[in-house]
């Protein structure tokens, strides 16, 4: 008989803030452990290495807002402080948004008008 885990209980000793900044936590740590059961069948956050919190930085919330990021990166480095573990995750930073028409083709030649990229022509793969 396998019993749920609390994660609750879990990051009890760890959890400090307000009560809708424990709540935040609480429901994004849940969200990573349900992410990293489906994926690797590690029902428990004892059971986790480091490339499985890197894992879900990297690919399971990459196209959130930078924000929403943010916040789960708090919650993996409150996560790896109840495990205990020296584990370093730092914030990836997006790159800039690239203004095509800011750039030159690779032979050198102007980029389109921006009434030729408006009408749905894609000049990057021409």
């Amino acid at each position: 008989m396998n019993k749920i885990f609390d994660m609750e209980m879990f990051l009890a000793a760890v959890l400090t803030g307000s009560y809708s900044t424990q709540q935040r936590h609480l429901r994004q740590a849940r969200i990573i452990q349900h992410e990293i059961s489906e994926r690797w069948q590690r029902q428990t956050p004892w059971a986790w290495q480091k490339k499985h919190l890197a894992w879900f930085l990297e690919h399971r919330i990459n196209q959130r807002s930078d924000a929403t990021q943010y916040y789960y990166l708090l919650t993996v480095r409150l996560l790896t402080r109840r495990l205990q573990k020296a584990w370093k995750f730092n914030r990836c930073v997006r790159p800039a948004a690239i203004d095509p028409f800011s750039l030159k083709s690779a032979n050198g030649q102007k980029p389109p008008s921006r009434a030729k990229a408006a009408s749905g022509l894609n000049y990057l793969h021409n």
